[in-house]
């Protein structure tokens, strides 16, 4: 096992806990760099599995799988964070994974995660930490309405949580969440959400991207965009934010601290996610590093890459919905100057299931995000006088653009 500050060069093997589309870009970079790459995850058909020199299919609680698994690599890493814990230590005692046990106990348990913000008196909204429909409604009187109930566990996507209004909301809500442990926080009323990547290697080096703008439809990411609209204070602020929670949480790997501005003008910690976060694809395009590559190489120690914004960018995600009448117009899409289409390799399509993305780069993000949902508006037919389920533009604007019109624009640039 090599000791923790040498650097893991290409050739060596690779391991992820995880097979979703996080690990198969990961295994994209990783291999483009030289590096074998082995994935772990329970499902046979996986999007990272597809592509990765090999993949075992295991549960992640299967002690001799893990063990056989990381004992073939020279360093392994994360693409989602709902990995048991165990499977970590286990792993960690053959070869180094980053991040770590900690950062991963922390993040995948959102009452761990905010007593570890409040404790280094990183700011977050009011809250409070609930276990039963009677501790909630005390935390209502304390907090007042609106309030929003999150699971302490596996909840993403606006999973495992509920918005409450008004108190006879409490207890369904309780109810539909199913847990004996939860989250209740203020309601924050943000001017935007932001997010910014920091990777860190085991040597200390650290490096940041973003903020990057973020919108969501249906409790789901829509639309992201850099730079973001906002001022050089908040974006000097929201950077230090997350070094500041790099630090603090001891990081090797890469790190999304997800955020809100809120009316006042303060930044709030909502979330962190120990991997690659969706809202960060658009720098494969980007950057010179995109935060795949980033995230090789803070795991094996090497220098890390350049992040800085070759030309403003936006990209939007593509759910199941859009296969609601059949196959995409792709030839349209890919007929688009300055579209860059990515797909997942999941089967089959589901509403609400991000199967890819397109990004777009312009002279402005603005410019940018108009193009990207123009793009991906060319990808299915318009039904007049209604909008398509899930295709939902950032800001409220739902109005949508013909194909021809879309390209039209897009040709422009």
């Amino acid at each position: 096992m090599m000791a923790s500050q040498d650097c893991i060069l290409p050739g060596a093997t690779l391991g992820v806990f995880g097979g979703g589309q996080l690990g198969r870009m990961f295994v994209m970079a990783a291999t483009r760099m030289g590096y074998r790459t082995i994935i772990f995850c329970p499902e046979g058909d996986a999007p990272a599995g597809q592509i990765a020199h090999e993949h075992i299919v295991a549960d992640y609680e299967d002690v001799q799988a893990v063990r056989s698994f990381a004992g073939q690599c020279d360093a392994i890493t994360l693409e989602f964070e709902n990995v048991p814990v165990s499977a970590i230590e286990e792993a960690s005692h053959l070869a180094p994974v980053r991040p770590g046990r900690e950062v991963l106990a922390i993040s995948q348990d959102r009452l761990l995660e905010r007593a570890f913000l409040s404790s280094h008196q990183l700011p977050t909204s009011p809250y409070a930490v609930v276990r039963s429909a009677q501790q909630c409604v005390a935390a209502v009187e304390r907090l007042g309405l609106p309030v929003v109930l999150k699971s302490a566990r596996m909840g993403y996507d606006g999973r495992g949580q509920r918005r409450i209004t008004e108190p006879a909301q409490i207890e369904p809500a309780w109810q539909a969440i199913g847990t004996d442990a939860a989250l209740c926080e203020a309601w924050v009323n943000y001017q935007c959400e932001l997010s910014v990547l920091v990777a860190r290697s085991p040597g200390g080096q650290l490096r940041t991207f973003g903020p990057i703008e973020n919108d969501h439809a249906h409790h789901i990411l829509d639309i992201s965009s850099v730079p973001a609209r906002i001022g050089a204070d908040v974006e000097h602020r929201a950077v230090e934010l997350a070094r500041k929670v790099a630090h603090a949480i001891g990081l090797e790997g890469l790190l999304c601290v997800e955020m809100f501005l809120d009316s006042q003008g303060q930044l709030l910690i909502n979330e962190l996610a120990p991997r690659p976060h969706n809202s960060g694809h658009l720098t494969i395009e980007a950057c010179d590093t995109s935060q795949f590559e980033q995230q090789v190489r803070a795991v094996c120690n090497l220098p890390l890459g350049d992040m800085t914004l070759r030309r403003p960018a936006a990209m939007a995600n593509l759910l199941g919905d859009i296969w609601s009448r059949g196959e995409p117009a792709w030839g349209a899409m890919l007929g688009t100057p300055g579209a860059h289409l990515h797909l997942y390799g999941k089967s089959p399509p589901q509403p609400g299931r991000k199967m890819g993305h397109v990004t777009v780069m312009s002279d402005s993000a603005q410019q940018a995000r108009e193009h990207a949902l123009l793009a991906r508006q060319m990808l299915q037919p318009i039904v007049t006088g209604h909008v398509e389920q899930g295709d939902t533009s950032c800001n409220g604007n739902n109005a949508k653009a013909s194909p021809d019109e879309a390209a039209q624009v897009l040709a422009k640039e």
